[in-house]
């Protein structure tokens, strides 16, 4: 079994464009799902985030909380280090040869 970094990371290639659309200033919008009878959902841009990648990234602390909307969603902004880590995912993929790169996309 694989135990180097990479393989804790959820789906590295999805991991890196949730990093990369999240820049240094669009949080990732957690809503909270109990009462509709669905769990909590995070969003970024509109479009849902795998809660594999958001659970990472908050449990990592890559993203931290930085205050709630004005309809009640959690706002999760990078922290530091999680802007080194989208620094270094971006100098990784640019260092893989696009059969690596497809590898990556495909199977995570």
């Amino acid at each position: 079994m694989d135990t180097s970094p990479e393989s804790l990371i959820p789906n590295r290639a999805q991991m890196l464009e949730v990093l990369q659309l999240m820049g240094l200033h669009r949080p990732i919008l957690m809503l909270p799902g109990d009462d509709d009878g669905y769990g909590t959902r995070w969003v970024l841009d509109g479009e849902q985030v795998q809660p594999g990648i958001a659970r990472y990234l908050m449990e990592a602390g890559f993203i931290a909380d930085s205050g709630t909307t004005e309809f009640g969603a959690r706002k999760l902004a990078l922290t530091d280090s999680g802007s080194r880590f989208r620094e270094n995912g971006v100098l990784w993929w640019e260092s893989l040869g696009w059969l690596q790169r497809l590898r990556i996309t495909i199977f995570g």
